[in-house]
Parts: C-alpha cells; structure tokens; sequence
C-alpha cells in the first residue's frame, strides 16, 4: 500500500508533465470512454503556451528524466505497443543531455581504474558526446612508446539508483494494466518492461558493452565491409570503458560523404547486407543502426559504435527470418504463413490459408517496387493488424529485430532513394539458407543431434539414480504425510507474527482516526 502511493505521486508528476508538454491534446478523445474524454479536457487547461508545436511527447520525455528518456528510445522499437505513428515520432527522441562535470568524470575513471588519470591517460579532453546513461571523451593513451586517440565513456554519477526507482514506476502501471486489460496482456507489457530493464542494466555495465564489441569482434573478423572498433580492456571497467577512436565520416554526415566522392548506393547495400549476415550468420547484431552510430573508415569500411542495445537470435528464429524473407522475395505467402504456425507463433486454430492471404495483402504491394514508392509506416501497420487479428502474441526479440531492419532500410534508402531492400537482401538470405536448410546444412544438423542424442544417453545412469531418489520420497511422503522441519515452522510463525502486528497497528490507527473524527463533530 506505502509503496504504490509513492508510485502513484511520481506517476502524477509525470502525467503533470505531460499536460504541461500537450501530450494529452494529442489524444484522438473517440478513442476514450467518457469518464477518460473529462480528464483530457481538464488536462488541456494545463497546457503552457506553444505547447502544441514540435514533438510533445519527446520534450516530455526529456523532462522528466534519464528513465523516461530511454523509455521513449525503447517504445520507438515497439510499434505494436505505441502504435506506428507515435513509433516513428520517438525516433526523434535524442538522448542528448548536458554533460557532467569534468572533475566528476575523472573521480569515476581514477577510482574505477584504480589509478590517477596521469597513470592512466597521456591526456584526456573534455567530453565530446553526452547521453543519458554516460558520456564520452577523447583521451590519449601510450601503447609501446607510441600515442594512440581513445574513446573514453563514462557511466554518470549515480545514474543506476535513479533509474530503479522510475523502473518500479513502469512496472507498477504494466501490471495494473495487464490487470484490467485483455489487449495489454496480449502485448505482454510486463515483459515489455523486463526487457527494457534487462537492456538498461546490461547498458549501465560498461564491462558487458565490450563484452559485446569482443563478441561482435570475433563474428566480423573476416568480413570485408564491416569492422568493430577495439576495447582496451586495461582501462575498461564497469563503469569506464575506453575503446580505439574513429575517425571516420560518420554516415549522418552526408556532406562530407558527397565530398568523398564515394558510391553512396555501394554505402547503402554494405549497411542491409551487413546487418542482415550479423542477424542470420550470426544470430547477434547490433539493434541501433541509426546513421550517427555507423562510420566509414579510410579503407572503405563500416564502423560501428555503441553496442550498448544488441540483439540475438536463436536458431529457430534465424531460420523463421530466412524463409519469411525468402518467402517474401520469392512471394510464396503460402510457405511464409506455414514458417509462422510451424514456429509456434500463430495458434493453431487458426486457418493457414486465411494467414497466407493476410500474408499476400502485405507482400504484393511491396513487390518488385524501390524504397523510396515503399511506406514502411503503412507496411507495420498491416503487419500489427494481422498479428493482432490472428492473436499472434508479441514476440520482442522479432520485434526488435523487424525494427532494425526498417531503421537499416532508412539509411540505405538516404544514400540510394531506388534501392530495393529484397534484391539486396536475396544474395544474403539464399547463402544462409543453401548453407543451414540445404543437403549440407541438414547433415550438420544430423550430427549435431547425433551428439545431443549421445550426451543424453550418457547420463541416463545417473536420470535413473534420481528419478528412483525422488520416487522414495514421493512414497514416504504419501504413507507418513508432509513434514515440515523446525525452522519452516518458526518462520512461518515469525511471518505470520509480522502480519498479524501490521493488521492490529492498521487497525488502531483506524480506530484512533475515527476518535478523533468524532470528537471534532462534538466540538462542533
């Protein structure tokens, strides 16, 4: 009870700041029921002037904090939930906030480095880049005699802790919803939560972002577009990590990119093509490809930064990928609406044939036409209304992914308005599937289940050992009853103490209340 008033009173601020920012004007009042129509009436009195202008709920966002901030980062890869326009109106959202100050900066690097910044750094410059979780700046380092440029990102200074607090906001209004509401349950807004908890953590611990660079690393080593920047693990901890420095165009300058004479559409098909073999090849990519996060080096290759959102996909997602898009370029909609009840994301009530002609409804307007007569917008749309009609519950690891590719086509589109993202794509998708579904693939597949099965039948002594262990149990259970030991009865007597004491003190304070109530009347 104490604890969802203090949630309430923060989540009040916050609809405060809303009204204030004009995010309720933008509200379609149809969509509300009547009691709901009254409070954004009431809510557009507290409108500032001017409020109407510009992107409402991302200044709302921005003002309420670092949380809020990358709530509305991290709803923008969720158009099922927020809906595709309000989707595409948080890819605006810029996590950009004012740095902290530089002497701050260096305590957290001298006490997580365990050494001054002189033992540390040749020179370190004043921050360059500042976000919500952590800011980066460019330092010195001495490798063998000579001085190399590094990117130092540092967390902020008790970042962690403000963050938890508005977390357990979030999570309060997911279960009240998933509560009253069958939609919110099917869009799994608690696990929408778990995940962006899961993504915020892994970003705040700077260890598991190189962690991730050394992974991305290893898969790209041989990839003759595409390369990862090198962590410098000696000055990396969980809350510095220093990493080589690029120098490269970064892919949102486009004017530098014109002045470099470079083959822009040769640009956009490495960046599909790129992400597309790190997703299939490897089931790992980068989920925050957007043109201030990629570089082009001197030798004509893709650089990536801030691997702090990844993406991973298993076996059986990777190859539900390979055959929709195969399914798509080929435009077999009957093989794509399979793939979906095969892998267990469409029930299987429904009819095939009815999804495949939801499937066809999508595909044929796309087909054989360039990015730039495509609406991507119009295109999810149909994608979340089929999902929806078909009750195909969310799946966020395809949702993250179907959101990085659109990102993905958007930067190729910018450097090659007629690019056809299905014939970039096909080479990619046809070498992954001839490799894991054709005759080899199957044998590989054989032998690894060759190997499973042996594993399995290795340890069958010892499944026997325990199955007869816990049958034993079962039996005495069943003729002398459960047992409970000395200390389960104690606590459960202490728990039960506490509860009773919580009740009685809840009761005084009741009866007190009440005293009081009607002495106050006597006294009038």
């Amino acid at each position: 009870m104490i604890s969802a008033t203090f949630h309430i009173a923060r989540l009040v601020r916050a609809a405060f700041v809303f009204a204030r920012e004009g995010v309720f004007g933008a509200v379609d009042p149809s969509l509300v029921p009547p009691p709901g129509q009254l409070a954004l009436r009431l809510a557009r009195i507290l409108e500032r002037p001017g409020a109407k202008s510009g992107p409402r709920l991302s200044r709302a966002l921005t003002r309420l904090g670092p949380a809020y901030l990358k709530l509305g980062q991290f709803l923008a890869t969720r158009p099922d939930v927020v809906g595709v326009v309000l989707a595409r109106d948080l890819e605006s959202l810029q996590d950009r906030l004012p740095p902290f100050p530089q002497d701050e900066a260096e305590a957290v690097i001298a006490t997580s480095l365990e050494r001054s910044i002189k033992q540390a750094f040749v020179k370190l410059g004043p921050a360059v880049a500042a976000a919500s979780i952590a800011q980066v700046h460019r330092g010195e380092v001495e490798y063998n005699g000579i001085c190399r440029a590094v990117a130092v990102k540092v967390l902020r200074p008790d970042v962690a802790a403000r963050f938890r607090r508005d977390l357990t906001d979030f999570f309060f209004v997911a279960h009240q919803a998933e509560i009253y509401s069958a939609e919110a349950r099917r869009l799994r807004l608690v696990e929408v939560i778990n995940t962006m908890s899961r993504s915020v953590t892994m970003e705040m611990d700077l260890r598991l972002e190189a962690a991730a660079m050394s992974e991305m690393a290893e898969n790209t080593r041989d990839d003759p577009d595409f390369r990862v920047p090198t962590v410098d693990w000696d000055r990396t901890t969980h809350n510095v990590l220093t990493m080589e420095w690029i120098d490269g165009i970064a892919l949102s300058d486009h004017a530098r990119l014109d002045q470099s004479k470079i083959d822009l559409a040769d640009l956009g098909r490495k960046v599909i093509q790129s992400f597309l073999r790190h997703a299939l090849r490897d089931g790992f990519f980068h989920a925050d490809m957007h043109p201030g996060n990629l570089f082009l080096d001197s030798e004509g290759r893709l650089v990536a930064v801030d691997f702090g959102i990844m993406g991973r996909l298993g076996l059986k997602e990777r190859r539900f990928l390979a055959e929709i898009l195969l399914g798509f370029i080929t435009r077999d909609y009957r093989r794509v609406a399979e793939v979906h009840f095969e892998a267990g994301y469409v029930p299987s009530h429904h009819s095939v044939d009815n999804f495949a002609q939801a499937i066809r409804a999508i595909g044929e307007p796309i087909h054989n036409r360039t990015a730039e007569e495509i609406s991507m917008a119009k295109l999810l749309t149909l994608l979340l209304e089929v999902t929806g009609l078909f009750d195909m519950r969310t799946r966020p690891e395809l949702i993250l992914l179907q959101k990085t590719m659109v990102v993905v086509e958007g930067v190729a589109r910018g450097f090659d308005p007629k690019l056809d993202i299905w014939k970039v794509a096909d080479p990619v998708v046809r070498e992954w599937i001839e490799r894991n579904l054709g005759p080899i693939g199957r044998i590989q597949g054989a032998m690894a289940g060759a190997g499973e099965l042996g594993r399995v039948a290795a340890s069958l002594p010892s499944l026997a050992t325990r199955a007869v262990t816990v049958l034993e149990q079962l039996e005495t259970m069943t003729r002398e009853g459960l047992t409970l030991s000395a200390e389960t009865i104690a606590a459960m007597g202490r728990t039960e103490g506490r509860k009773s004491r919580w009740r009685a003190l809840a009761l005084w304070i009741i009866a007190l209340t009440f005293i009081g109530i009607l002495f106050a009347i006597r006294q009038l």
